[in-house]
Parts: structure tokens; C-alpha cells; sequence
């Protein structure tokens, strides 16, 4: 055979290795590009001046934290665990709820909190914003979570003049032992929560955890990820972020071009599979198992909050007004899907 025809006979073989080298290298770019492609465009440069409403809603969050964080709360600290449980029923109440407690089996003392906004129609859809309220460990835990629960009680008091006027059915939920040990396990307070909501089979739009939001720097350098996230999103440390995982990609897309269209903050978000670093961490798990579409709202923690699970994790160290921002924003996006009755 001559040399022509031996590389003529060589030329589809070539065509399908560089073809196949080509596809092994642009194939988990293209899906990381689908898990971190969200709509609209986030804000960009200077924030627009706090509202008068936003101001208020500043020294609220400020004043809910300082009460939440004063000292650790779990479930080796039942006693302040307690009157952190009286605190945000007292709120529920005062705001014209009427707040109920769903034990969690196994573990005597401590409970789930519920206050729910009914709707005009009985077979509405339901949506569930949720946080934790228990600390890790010794510590106050004044952003993880104070800054969760807080932003939910606020949530619950600004949107309840939608009761009875609601297209959705609306569910606060504040968990009990998100925290470890019992992260990811049967006593997980949001995941005896999801598990009941999903046997009463009520049709579900998705939920929203709250976690972790109340830390923020304009400093270059002060954010971090988990790889390969890092090779996609900002270094600057001033966003909130809209993150879970893949099965709730809707979901999150919805969720962040709603937010965009209302709120003039810095954000980004995404879906992930739950072994990246991050992705599963909060009460949004929970309700990923049961097959509710679920995301977190969240700073990232300790991508960027270094105080994160420490005993220095204090009320003092939360932007206040960047938290208000954000909290305002997420009411405007419940708000108008409450009217409309859907995402």
C-alpha cells in the first residue's frame, strides 16, 4: 500500500480522536455553564439610597437578631432554645398568626414553629419560606441564623396583609436542628416538616430557606467558592446568592429573575449537584428529598463569613442595611407572585 493511501485511510480515525478529545473538554464546561445560567441581569454599581421603609426594616432585623443571638440555642442549650421559641411566637402573634408546633420525634424538647397565611381559594398552590433557628454548638449564631430567622419573621409580618386576599397559600416556617448532629438525618427539623407537607400532598411551588445572609464586603478577594464555581462568579463578597440543586433549576431561575426584576442588589445563583461543596447546605435538602422544588438564599457563609460556626459569630458583625435590601426584595417577589397566584 502506498503512503497516500495509508494516510488517507488514517484521516476519519484522527477526525473522530480530535472530535472526541474536543467533546471531553467542552462537555462539562457547556454543563457547567447550564447549572449557573440564571435570566435577567444583576444590579450593577452603587446602591440607590435606603427607603424610609428600608431604614425601618434595617433597626427591625437588627433589633430580631440582637434578641435571637444572645446567647447559643440548641438542643444542648434548651433553655435559651425555648425563649428563642417565644420570641418568634410572640412576633407570629402579634402580626395576627396564629403560630403551631410540630414536635420532632426522638428528640423531646424541641420543636418546629408554623404561621400560615391562607389564601382566597382552598386549593391554591403553597409556598414555603423557611429558616433555621437553632445555633451550632457554643455559638450565638447571629448570621447562621439569626439573620434567617429574622428576615422570616419580617417576611411573615410584611406580607400578612395579604391574608385572605393571597393567591397562594403561604407557609413560615422556622426548623429545629438544622444544625449538627442532626444535619441531614431522620431529626432534622425541616425534613420532618417536608415529610409532612409532601404526605398531605398539597401542591407545592417550591420553598425558600433562608440562611446565612447578613454578612457583606465590598473588598476584593473576600469571596471564595467551591471549585469549579470559582472559575464563573465575582471575588467581591457583596451579593446574595440563589443557589440548589439540580432538580430545582426551575425553580431557582424563576426565583432570581423575579428578584433582579424587583430588587437593585447585587446577585448571582445557580444549580449544582448536591456533592459540590455548599450546594445541600441548609433546610432546602430537606424539601429536595420529598420532590419540592427548593433553593437557599444565602451570603455563602463561610465562603465568606469568617466567623461562620464561631463563637465571634455576634449581632455586631451583620450589615443591617445590606440585609434590609435584600429581605425588601424577596417581599416584593412573594408579593407579586401571592397576587398572581404563581411563580
Amino acid at each position: 500500500m502506498d503512503s497516500e493511501g495509508a494516510d488517507a485511510s488514517d484521516m476519519p480515525t484522527k477526525a473522530i480522536l480530535i472530535a472526541t478529545i474536543l467533546l471531553i473538554i467542552a462537555a462539562p464546561i457547556a454543563i457547567l455553564f447550564w447549572m449557573t445560567a440564571v435570566p435577567c441581569r444583576s444590579h450593577q454599581g452603587p446602591l440607590p439610597r435606603l427607603t424610609a421603609e428600608q431604614r425601618a426594616l434595617s433597626g427591625r432585623l437588627k433589633t430580631d437578631v440582637a434578641l435571637i443571638a444572645r446567647k447559643p440555642h440548641n438542643t444542648a442549650h434548651l433553655r435559651e432554645m425555648d425563649h428563642v421559641a417565644h420570641y418568634i411566637e410572640m412576633e407570629l402573634r402579634q402580626a395576627g398568626y396564629a403560630p403551631h408546633r410540630q414536635p420532632i420525634r426522638g428528640v423531646p424538647g424541641v420543636f418546629n414553629i408554623e404561621a400560615m397565611l391562607e389564601p382566597t381559594d382552598a386549593d391554591a398552590p403553597t409556598l414555603v419560606i423557611g429558616a433555621h433557628y437553632d445555633s451550632y454548638g457554643t455559638t450565638p449564631g447571629a448570621n447562621d441564623n439569626g439573620s434567617g430567622t429574622a428576615a422570616t419573621l419580617e417576611l411573615a409580618r410584611a406580607l400578612s396583609d395579604l391574608r385572605g386576599r393571597s393567591r397562594l397559600r403561604l407557609r413560615f416556617a422556622f426548623f429545629a436542628n438544622e444544625e449538627p448532629p442532626y444535619f441531614q438525618t431522620a431529626h432534622m427539623g425541616s425534613l420532618a416538616y417536608a415529610k409532612a407537607l409532601a404526605a398531605g400532598q398539597e401542591r407545592t411551588l417550591g420553598m425558600i430557606s433562608l440562611e446565612t445572609i447578613g454578612f457583606y464586603s465590598d473588598a476584593k478577594g473576600s469571596q471564595h467558592y467551591p471549585f469549579p464555581l470559582s472559575a464563573l462568579y465575582p471575588d467581591t463578597g457583596n451579593f446574595i446568592a440563589f443557589v440548589g440543586m439540580t432538580s430545582s433549576r426551575p425553580f431557582i431561575r424563576a426565583t432570581v429573575a423575579a428578584f433582579r426584576r424587583e430588587a437593585a442588589f447585587p446577585s448571582v445563583g445557580g444549580s449544582a449537584p448536591g456533592f459540590v461543596q455548599g450546594i445541600d447546605w441548609s433546610d432546602h435538602w430537606a424539601f429536595a428529598q420529598v420532590g419540592i422544588p427548593a433553593l437557599m438564599i444565602t451570603d455563602t457563609a463561610p465562603f465568606r463569613y469568617r466567623y461562620y460556626h464561631s463563637e465571634a459569630d455576634t449581632p455586631d458583625r451583620l450589615d443591617y442595611d445590606r440585609m434590609a435590601r435584600v429581605v425588601d426584595g424577596v417581599k416584593r417577589v412573594v408579593r407579586a407572585w401571592a397576587r398572581k397566584g404563581a411563580l
